[in-house]
């Protein structure tokens, strides 16, 4: 049976409204500039709007069998497949970027829709995610909220622009990341770093 509007849809769906606010809010003149790391603002924005893409896609894209049993897992088979990969990550985002047109809001604005329209009333299914490998939706999901969130702040940072995450994106977000410590063995650095202990090390990432 069909599952009606899930907590996690939901929250994903306040993390793609937020990120089309955003990008609404973008100067058209600021596409071109710095974005994160070597991508322009263009490819950042391209990068996080995959968020909305994969969902699109995966959603016609059954799997057989669970291969990834949650984000956590999820996250870490990503960072072995953009290590090798190389510069892959960073191309994609520039197509993206490049994908969104000459009017970049409006294109996320119709990718939002899309993929929202394709989420009402889904059920858990699986689907076929990083080059096939079957994972439930629901499990999915919390990776894309966490993307939103975390690409909608280094977008924000790029540009000066006023953003607060909706609090149930900020929850879902931190709590996926600090899962993600967990699995990769840094849980006790970022327990301690939250609790004013001791800072993390340098550089520090939960998602490479």
């Amino acid at each position: 049976m069909a599952a009606t509007n899930p907590e996690v849809v939901e929250v994903y769906r306040a993390a793609a409204h937020g990120f089309a606010d955003l990008v609404r809010s973008i100067p058209a003149d600021r596409f071109d500039g710095p974005g994160l790391g070597e991508w322009d603002l263009r490819a950042l924005v391209g990068h996080t709007a995959r968020s909305l893409v994969t969902v699109i896609t995966y959603l016609d894209m059954p799997a057989e069998r669970v291969e990834i049993s949650g984000p956590e897992e999820y996250y870490r088979k990503a960072a072995a497949v953009a290590a090798a990969e190389g510069a892959g990550v960073l191309e994609r985002g520039r197509r993206a970027g490049a994908d969104l047109g000459d009017d970049p809001a409006a294109a996320v604005d119709a990718l939002v829709k899309e993929a929202l329209t394709k989420l009402d009333g889904r059920s858990d299914e699986l689907i076929a995610v990083l080059g096939g490998a079957g994972m439930h939706l629901f499990a999915y999901l919390p990776t894309r909220i966490f993307e939103l969130a975390v690409h909608g702040l280094d977008i924000a940072d790029a540009t000066g622009i006023d953003f607060v995450l909706p609090q149930d994106v900020q929850l879902a977000a931190t709590t996926l990341a600090a899962r993600i410590a967990v699995t990769l063995g840094h849980g006790q650095s970022v327990l301690l770093a939250l609790t004013g202990r001791a800072p993390l090390p340098q550089p520090f990432s939960v998602t490479a």
